[in-house]
């Protein structure tokens, strides 16, 4: 994939996300950090639930009266994700706006990356030039430069 030059990248998932710049040219980028922000509020569901899901009152015995079946547990590392999403989205708004980038790739796995979409703006939408729905928070800048110019 060709990169332009000062395109905005956002590498995130739903606890990290970095923002780079390129400062290089479209066949030889050079990625530069211009934010990194990792959620340290968000540890895994398991630490955050505290108890079993419940179920609705009168469902072991009068299942079809109530509505059956037992109520599903709350998924709050999930809810925690979707809102750093929501974030991650507030930001490249606000960046957009302010005319900060012409051209953005996003590189997300792929349920963040349906996140990130419900929460578009319409000037960012606009300017999206690529979306790659793999998970590259763990990878250096430069192994990051070189999966880009690999993806097609």
């Amino acid at each position: 994939m060709r990169v332009p030059h000062d395109a905005m990248i956002v590498v995130a998932d739903g606890r990290k996300m970095l923002l780079l710049r390129n400062e290089g040219d479209a066949t030889i980028p050079n990625l530069q950090v211009e934010k990194k922000v990792v959620d340290k509020h968000n540890p895994d569901h398991n630490e955050q639930a505290t108890d079993l899901a419940g179920g609705a009152m009168g469902t072991r015995t009068a299942g079809a009266q109530w509505g059956g079946g037992n109520m599903e547990e709350v998924d709050f590392h999930q809810q925690e994700e979707d809102r750093f999403a929501a974030e991650t989205a507030a930001l490249l708004k606000e960046r957009a706006l302010r005319n900060e980038f012409e051209s953005l790739i996003i590189v997300a796995p792929p349920r963040t990356l349906g996140e990130l979409r419900k929460h578009y703006h319409k000037e960012v939408s606009e300017r999206i030039t690529a979306e790659i729905g793999k998970d590259l928070t763990g990878h250096t800048v430069p192994q990051i430069e070189q999966l880009l110019l690999k993806t097609e």
